[in-house]
Order: C-alpha cells, then structure tokens, then sequence
C-alpha cells in the first residue's frame, strides 16, 4: 500500500504528466449520460480564434486537469481546452481523476473543498506555471453569491446558460493568465 504524500512534499509533475489519461482514454472511461453531454459540448466547441496568437511560437504549455466524468463544470470547460489544446502547437491536454488522486487533489483546494476542475499548468520541463479552477472567475462569483438565495436547479439552469454563452472564452483566457501569458 503506498504511503500518502505529505502535503509539504514536492509532487513529481512528470510523473504526474505521465500517468495521466488523454483525452480519449478519459472518455473512454466516461458513464452514461456524462460521456454523452462532453461529447455534445465537445462536437460543437472551437479555438477563439485569438487563442492560437497567445501563445508564443516554441511554448510548451502541458495541462492537467483534475476532473471526474459528472462534473458539470468539467464537461463545460475541458472540450474547449481540448479544441484549444488541438488547434495549438505545444499545448496539451490530459486528465487526472480526482477520487483516485486525494493528494494531489488536496493541493489545490478552493475555500477548503475538493472543487473540480482544477487545471495544472506545466511548461516544457514540467515546472509548474500555475493552476486555474473551478470556474471561470465572473461565474464562480456568481455562484457564491447567489448559493443561498436560489435553488439548486435555478442555479444550475443560470450556469448552463453561461457557459453556453460563454463559449470557453473565459476559461482559456484565465488558463492563458495563470501560465503567465496574459489571456
């Protein structure tokens, strides 16, 4: 039985890199309805077209994000960094399970709770550029603000509605910053 990481250890992130799932091996362990919705998301999701001329040519950005299947926030963000990843040379993207990952999961809390996803920026020797998650910024304000005073489907209807507006615009952008690049 391997020993859980002390939170003050340094990870290994080209271990994690390497034992982390593309994005087909990702799907490919994806439940029904999830893998359905992502799939959906994914079909009809681009590159903004500005994303491509914010990364400098020879960049090597690698993401990993801490994700699960049934998370709404993970199927409205990852197709979009998958479509990004795709349309960019030396951008990646790959998966880490966050069940199946407690102590990298307990790095990147948000206000003391398992929140996903969680993207990991690497550079080309794996150092850690920053990470990102959630959500996009303007929404999670939305969401905290608004937790008490609306109904669980009333926020996930409002939440539904802004990604589908947004478009992963946002997300990119904020990934893009927490690499340092500016978004």
């Amino acid at each position: 039985m391997a020993m859980p990481l002390r939170a003050d250890a340094p990870l290994d992130l080209e271990e994690l890199w390497g034992r982390s799932l593309t994005v087909r091996e990702f799907l490919e362990g994806a439940k029904e309805p999830y893998r359905s919705l992502w799939e959906g998301i994914y079909r009809n999701a681009r590159a903004p077209e500005w994303s491509a001329s914010a990364v400098p040519r020879g960049t090597v950005l690698r993401m990993i994000m801490l994700a699960e299947d049934w998370c709404m926030d993970t199927n409205n963000t990852a197709p979009f960094l998958a479509r990004f990843a795709e349309a960019v040379p030396g951008v990646f993207l790959r998966f880490l399970l966050r069940d199946e990952n407690p102590d990298v999961m307990n790095r990147y809390l948000y206000d003391g709770s398992r929140s996903i996803p969680v993207v990991i920026i690497l550079d080309e020797a794996y150092r850690e550029l920053g990470h990102w998650g959630p959500r996009p910024s303007e929404l999670q304000a939305w969401v905290k603000e608004n937790k008490e005073t609306l109904s669980k489907e009333e926020r996930l209807l409002h939440t539904r509605k802004w990604y589908a507006r947004d478009r992963g615009e946002t997300t990119i952008r904020e990934v893009l910053g927490a690499a340092g690049l500016g978004g």
